[in-house]
């Protein structure tokens, strides 16, 4: 049964009959003890690993933000479930506001889900802060001017900075270009992106081959054998799942990267599987918005990263960043809307405090915009296998800022890649 704001009043008893009332619930009506923030995340599956590091980081967050006095004096109490495919994603979203009476909701990794939950957040009018899942189709059909929805940065960002390093590592020395991506609204974005960008900065390029394995295929080695076959030059993946390492492995046997330049926009999602055995060196591999092993990191990242190391013996990658990004973010918003009000914010007046705050997070500065899709700080570069590690880091590190590589608020974002400013 579809849990709405009616149904869950009469199934609560008439002592909650109020929850029943279109625009009378709100999940921001305490004002003291504990104050419970929902997580939707992924667990198992393709997804599981970045979720997981996602939801590690949130808790690592909120145990800090606690011993400093939590937010607005409240400690913070996490209350996570499981993202999985979208009917059953927004029945969790559903209980988290109705019946665990959370006060907003942080999460999501897959645009597909992202899609299904975020009207579904503007139509209870409940805070939701987003970590990920904002491909083209998210921002421009479904949700172009949300009012209580957070969303991060596009998810094409990735790619347009892969394409860009391409332009300034390896152009003049590529000529056949093939791509593998997965088949879905952000593998077809990317590969787009990339081969439009391309062609703005005056790369002379035969594209030779298309690959679009489904998202989870773990036998890739039909992919691998037409690719071969085509013998490109340079090879274009914004693979981000447990597929990923599969790929590169079986393609290492296969002999598919002798000689031949990759770009893979998005690796930083799988660092930890990617390892040095099977790993070529000098590709252009993507951090996103956080990479964990930057000299010039902040204190807050070095000691999120130490701990994490420390803990898990594995490497943090950019989901931490985004988890902890949206709970700062929130915590900023509530704080000042409290601070203008006098009195605990609705989730309106949080909404509205939000855009425009500066945030520390683990990957550097960020801000949402008033449209409510963030601005943060990106790492990619080329790699090296010469480290202490048993994967991949990078032998240079590019940095950009988000406004560099997404597109201005109200703009198409294919009109963007054609003429808008983006660094050389």
């Amino acid at each position: 049964m579809k849990l709405t704001r009616r149904s869950f009043g009469k199934l609560a008893g008439s002592g909650l009959a109020a929850a029943a009332m279109p625009g009378v619930f709100s999940p921001a009506i305490a004002q003291t003890g504990p104050l419970k923030i929902g997580i939707l995340a992924p667990r198992s599956g393709v997804a599981g690993t970045a979720g997981e590091c996602g939801i590690r980081a949130v808790q690592w967050a909120a145990e800090r933000m606690n011993k400093e006095g939590g937010i607005a004096g409240r400690p913070i109490q996490l209350v996570i479930e499981e993202e999985t495919n979208p009917k059953d994603t927004i029945e969790r979203f559903r209980r988290l506001i109705l019946q665990e009476k959370v006060e907003s909701v942080h999460g999501l990794i897959s645009t597909g889900v992202s899609l299904g939950v975020a009207p579904v957040a503007e139509e209870e009018r409940s805070l939701f802060v987003m970590w990920d899942g904002t491909t083209q189709d998210g921002v421009k059909e479904t949700m172009p001017d949300p009012k209580f929805v957070f969303r991060s940065t596009d998810n094409e960002c990735e790619a347009v900075m892969g394409s860009l390093l391409a332009v300034k590592y390896f152009k003049g020395k590529f000529k056949r270009v093939a791509g593998i991506n997965p088949d879905y609204s952000y593998g077809r974005n990317n590969w787009e992106a990339f081969k439009q960008i391309l062609t703005r900065f005056g790369v002379q390029a035969e594209f030779v081959a298309e690959q679009w394995p489904k998202v989870g295929t773990l036998d890739l080695t039909s992919h691998v054998a037409a690719l071969k076959a085509e013998k490109p030059d340079l090879i274009f993946s914004s693979m981000l799942f447990a597929d990923l390492p599969v790929f590169m492995k079986q393609g290492a046997a296969a002999g598919l990267f002798d000689g031949v330049k990759v770009v893979l926009p998005a690796a930083g999602w799988q660092l930890n599987q990617l390892k040095k055995e099977f790993m070529p060196e000098g590709v252009i591999f993507g951090h996103n918005t956080l990479y964990f092993d930057y000299a010039q990191g902040s204190a807050l990242q070095k000691a999120f990263v130490a701990d994490y190391m420390d803990r898990y013996k594995e490497a943090p990658h950019w989901e931490a960043d985004r988890a902890y990004f949206a709970l700062a973010a929130y915590k900023a918003g509530v704080e000042a809307a409290q601070k203008a009000g006098g009195k605990w914010p609705t989730p309106d007046a949080v909404a509205q405090s939000i855009p425009g705050i500066e945030i520390e997070s683990l990957g550097g500065k960020g801000r949402f915009r008033k449209d409510k899709i963030a601005e943060q700080v990106f790492y990619q570069g080329p790699s090296t296998n010469n480290n202490k590690y048993d994967f991949p880091t990078l032998a240079e590190v590019d940095v950009f800022q988000a406004e560099q590589l997404q597109k201005p608020a109200g703009v198409d974002f294919w009109e963007w890649i054609k003429t808008g400013k983006m660094p050389v």
